[in-house]
């Protein structure tokens, strides 16, 4: 797979788009792919705030969205899940959007 250099203004640029259409707010970003279901070393993992109305299939409806604008897999791990050791780590492994 070929994949394309990150552009900081498109990233934010589909950010944005994508913030338009969901409920929720992208915190930050990291490279890497350490969420969970994100297996790849390309892929990008986003920390975001859910708003009232946002349910599962738009959570997933907008990692699909956003994987597919930056042509790499994505995952978005919301801060309302974080427990624990990771409510405290991972934040700190992640650069502000």
């Amino acid at each position: 797979m070929n994949v394309p250099d990150i552009n900081g203004s498109m990233l934010l640029i589909n950010i944005a788009a994508l913030v338009a259409k969901q409920p929720l707010i992208i915190v930050v970003v990291r490279r890497g792919g350490c969420a969970g279901h994100v297996f790849d070393d390309i892929g990008l993992d986003f920390l975001a705030e859910k708003r009232p109305g946002l349910d599962l299939w738009g959570l997933a409806g907008a990692e699909v969205e956003l994987s597919d604008l930056l042509g790499r897999p994505v995952g978005i791990v919301l801060v309302s899940g974080l427990k624990g050791r990771e409510a405290e780590e991972f934040p700190r492994l992640v650069e502000p959007v």
